[in-house]
C-alpha cells in the first residue's frame, strides 16, 4: 500500500499549499484556482482503480481456478479493464505533472523578479528524483507490477515536486512582503520642490566658509517656507533646533538600515517618536543654521553610510506629487 501512502502524503500536502502567480496587469502576486483539489481529485481516482487492483488480484486469484471458464473469462476481462484504468489514470497524472512543471518554470520566474536565485535543474532533480521499490507481490504478474511500478514512481516524483515547490512558493511570498515593506519605506522621492544640481554630492567648496570639504547631501533651491515631506514611511528620530550648521533639522528613520535628514528649516512639524508616511509634510524649507542662502539640505543614509540621494530619486518625481497620485488611485 506504498501508493496509498504516498497519496495521502500529497493530498495532506496539498490542503496548505497556495501556488501563486503574477498578475502582468497589477503586478500583484495571486493565488491560482482550484489547482490543488484537481491533483487530489485524480489521485484519488488512480488510489481507487490500483487499489481494486490489487485487492482482486490478492483476494480471488486462489479461487479462480475453481471456477466455470465463462467465470474465468469474466474476471480476467475485469481484470484487464482496471488495469487499462490504472494505465489511463497515470497518464493523467502525468499531465498533472507536466503542469507542476509549468508552475515551476513559473516560479523560477517569480524568484528572479523578487530578488531570489533560481532553482536550477540540478537541484530540482537531486530533490525530486529517485525511484520506488515495488515489493514483491504473490500473485501480480511481470505486467501488473509494471504499471503499478510506474504509478508509485509518478507518485513518488508528484509529491516530493509538491513538496519542493511548496517551498519555493512559501519563500517568494515571504520575500514578496519583505520586498512590498522595503519599497514602501525606501526614501525613493523629492522632498520638496526646487532646483538641484546632480553634483551637489561630493566634494565642493563651501559656499559660506569658502573650503574644500565633503558635502554629504543634496541642496534643493527653495524659498522659504516651501513644504517638505518624508520621503518615504518611517519613524522621526528627532525634530527640531540643533547647534552645528544644519540649524532645524528632521530626521526620520525608514528601517531596513534606511534614514533620511532634512536641515535648513524653518519650521518642523513632526515630533519625535511619530510616524510618517512617504509624501507627509513634515515641515517647511528656510535658512536656519550656516548657509548663503534659502534651500533644503537632503540626505540618505545606508546603515549609517551617506548615500547620494540622486541615486533614490523616482524620475524626480516629488512627494507631493506622489501623494495626490496615491488619493486618486493612480
Amino acid at each position: 500500500m506504498g501508493l496509498l501512502k504516498k497519496l495521502v502524503k500529497i493530498i495532506r500536502m496539498l490542503r496548505h499549499v497556495r501556488f501563486i502567480m503574477i498578475s502582468d496587469a497589477t503586478m500583484r502576486l495571486k493565488e491560482v484556482k482550484h489547482f490543488a483539489p484537481k491533483v487530489i481529485l485524480v489521485g484519488i481516482l488512480i488510489a481507487l482503480g490500483t487499489v481494486g487492483t490489487i485487492v482482486f488480484i490478492n483476494h480471488f486469484a486462489n479461487d479462480i481456478f475453481g471456477l466455470s471458464s465463462d467465470k474465468v473469462s469474466l474476471l480476467t476481462a475485469e481484470n484487464r479493464a482496471l488495469k487499462d484504468q490504472v494505465k489511463h489514470l497515470t497518464t493523467e497524472m502525468g499531465d498533472v505533472q507536466e503542469t507542476i512543471e509549468k508552475l515551476a518554470e513559473r516560479g523560477n520566474e517569480l524568484r528572479l523578479l523578487v530578488d531570489l536565485k533560481v532553482i536550477d535543474d540540478e537541484t530540482r532533480q537531486a530533490a525530486i528524483g529517485g525511484s520506488a521499490q515495488m515489493p514483491t507481490q504473490k500473485y501480480l504478474g511481470n505486467d501488473a507490477i509494471s504499471i503499478l511500478q510506474e504509478s508509485q514512481e509518478l507518485m513518488g516524483r508528484i509529491s516530493r515536486e509538491v513538496s519542493l515547490q511548496k517551498v519555493s512558493y512559501d519563500e517568494i511570498r515571504k520575500r514578496y512582503d519583505y520586498n512590498a515593506g522595503l519599497f514602501q519605506h525606501l526614501p525613493a522621492v523629492k522632498p520638496a520642490k526646487g532646483f538641484y544640481s546632480i553634483n551637489g554630492f561630493g566634494m565642493r567648496v563651501h559656499p559660506v566658509l569658502r573650503v574644500y570639504r565633503m558635502h554629504e547631501g543634496l541642496d534643493i533651491i527653495a524659498d522659504v517656507g516651501t513644504d517638505v515631506y518624508a520621503t518615504g514611511d518611517g519613524v522621526v528620530r528627532f525634530g527640531g533646533k540643533t547647534l552645528g550648521g544644519y540649524g532645524n533639522v528632521v530626521d526620520i528613520s525608514h528601517g531596513f538600515g534606511y534614514s533620511s535628514l532634512y536641515a535648513h528649516l524653518s519650521k518642523v512639524l513632526v515630533r519625535p517618536g511619530q510616524r510618517v508616511k512617504r509624501g507627509e509634510l513634515i515641515a517647511k524649507t528656510g535658512r536656519s543654521g550656516l548657509v548663503s542662502g534659502p534651500h533644503l539640505h537632503y540626505e540618505v543614509r545606508l546603515n549609517g553610510r551617506k548615500q547620494n540621494p540622486v541615486d533614490f530619486f523616482f524620475d524626480d518625481v516629488d512627494a507631493a506629487r506622489y501623494r495626490t497620485q496615491l488619493a486618486q488611485g493612480k
